[in-house]
């Protein structure tokens, strides 16, 4: 437990640079060892480019939190409602498409409060569950999501530029 208050801070239009930014560099933190340099790059010429954040950021079902602590961004957190969700677009669930925390921050409960803040935006909105999706390699974020009662309900594929890789479908019920 860490014993700083971490803040979890709703971005708006105007964070949209800084959000990309972070999101890139989280991303290419996280992947860029696991994968080729070719497949990175044609992810990100397409998932993180300025007028993609910016429409991100502006569609109603959508929304973008920064986890920050002493005044840094640490991590941050992209939540899908309805129609905004990937793929399941279920009324009666909220997605956490994205969440990542900088590297240095582990240990720290910062996506656990992010996680919480999810599950607590859910059960305000009375839904029923929360899903995400996990490359079905990265062990960490497995076994962190359990920690926290996901389970496996499915798979689909997921395109990290030519290479098709598989992304494990992992619900809460709430």
């Amino acid at each position: 437990m860490t014993d700083q208050n971490i803040i979890i801070q709703k971005a708006t239009i105007a964070d949209a640079e800084t959000l990309l930014a972070f999101g890139r560099k989280t991303f290419f933190d996280f992947f860029a060892h696991l994968n080729t340099p070719e497949n990175m790059e044609a992810y990100a010429a397409n998932a993180f480019t300025l007028p993609r954040i910016q429409a991100e950021l502006l569609n109603p079902g959508s929304h973008f939190y920064f986890a920050m602590l002493n005044g840094h961004i640490t991590g941050y957190m992209k939540i899908n409602l309805d129609a905004a969700q990937t793929e399941l677009q279920d009324g009666k669930a909220l997605e956490v498409e994205r969440i990542y925390v900088l590297a240095e921050y582990h240990g720290k409960k910062i996506g656990h409060e992010l996680l919480n803040f999810a599950f607590q935006m859910a059960k305000d909105k009375d839904l029923q569950y929360v899903w995400l999706g996990v490359w079905e390699h990265n062990q960490k974020a497995l076994s962190f999501y359990e920690k926290h009662g996901f389970k496996v309900f499915g798979s689909h594929p997921f395109m990290l530029g030519s290479d098709k890789q598989t992304d494990l479908l992992m619900k809460k019920e709430l």
